[in-house]
């Protein structure tokens, strides 16, 4: 019997050794090498100072940049809290967050009507960390911006369209924007950052 359990132990340790320890870091060899990039937290750099991560939302407040979606991620666009509110299309918490939103999003961008908001203005995704909005959300916050900036309003759209990225292999998803990108770029067409 000592035999049969000594065997068990030691293919136990095996299996935790290759499994635990070895195949893990052979993955993350591989992806360093293959995908650094992305295997890196596909990091946004100027110079030596990490801006953000093109995959990971953060909060611009600044009626010169443009916004993300809200998030339900801890107090707000924390990656260590990631995750939805959980309320459904029937729940009153939800619709009265939306609707304030919705007033919040008008009175923020005049040139909107209440009834023409674009959907992830005033939703979270299922991450809470989204870090692209649509098109007719990156739009509808042109005059927005372009005001708080001193820019014209083609320019600040011209920049929405370089920056809007298409369907991934031609099909699948939807057309987005980075909001980090657009930002930067915003930024670099602006010559610096909004008072």
């Amino acid at each position: 019997m000592w035999r049969s359990t000594l065997t068990a132990i030691r293919l136990a340790a095996l299996t935790l050794l290759i499994m635990g320890v070895v195949y893990p870091l052979a993955m993350t060899g591989l992806a360093r090498v293959a995908f650094s990039d992305k295997a890196s937290g596909s990091l946004i750099k100027e110079g030596d100072q990490v801006l953000g991560s093109k995959y990971i939302a953060q909060a611009f407040d600044s009626a010169g940049y443009f916004h993300p979606r809200p998030s339900a991620a801890g107090d707000g666009y924390d990656a260590m809290a990631s995750g939805a509110s959980n309320l459904g299309p029937t729940s009153a918490d939800l619709i009265d967050r939306i609707r304030t939103s919705v007033a919040e999003v008008v009175a923020e961008n005049p040139a909107l009507e209440a009834g023409k908001v674009p959907a992830d203005m005033v939703t979270a995704s299922g991450s809470g960390l989204d870090p692209d909005i649509s098109p007719a959300n990156a739009y509808a916050q042109v005059a927005r911006v372009a005001a708080a900036r001193q820019m014209s309003e083609d320019d600040v759209e011209r920049l929405v369209q370089e920056n809007t990225s298409g369907r991934d292999l031609g099909f699948l998803g939807e057309r987005r924007v980075n909001v980090l990108e657009l930002n930067l770029a915003l930024d670099r067409l602006d010559g610096g950052r909004p008072q």
